[in-house]
């Protein structure tokens, strides 16, 4: 019974730190060759972060206005860690257009995901 006794705070915490490592830390280098292309990926990386913070914060207040529109907003921020992971590929590689195109589709789909989070129940 003892070692059940640490299984449920010892799961609540790791539920806690684990989606820290989801989150776009600091940019590792300055001296990278296509720095300014890295910066791009990682404001857009960070604004797709708090997107994501802001539906978790609705949904689980119970505040989406419905269980279609919850599921369009994951689905859009689930496009857009896609398009985030394909843009720093572009980056790597200095494809400047590639990189340009991935980002504004990003943000296209970010923002989807922010209107549908302000939507509210009625």
């Amino acid at each position: 019974m003892r070692q059940g006794a640490f299984l449920i705070p010892g799961l609540l915490l790791l539920s806690l730190i684990a989606p820290l490592s989801l989150i776009a830390g600091p940019l590792e280098s300055a001296n990278h060759p296509h720095h300014q292309s890295m910066s791009v990926v990682h404001e857009a990386e960070h604004d797709v972060d708090h997107a994501w913070e802001t539906y978790h914060r609705v949904a689980l207040g119970g505040t989406v206005a419905s269980p279609s529109l919850q599921a369009e907003i994951e689905e859009h921020l689930h496009e857009a860690r896609t398009l985030i992971a394909q843009a720093q590929e572009a980056a790597e590689h200095g494809d400047e257009y590639r990189l340009g195109h991935l980002i504004k589709q990003a943000q296209f789909h970010t923002a989807r995901a922010r209107e549908g989070s302000k939507e509210q129940k009625r």
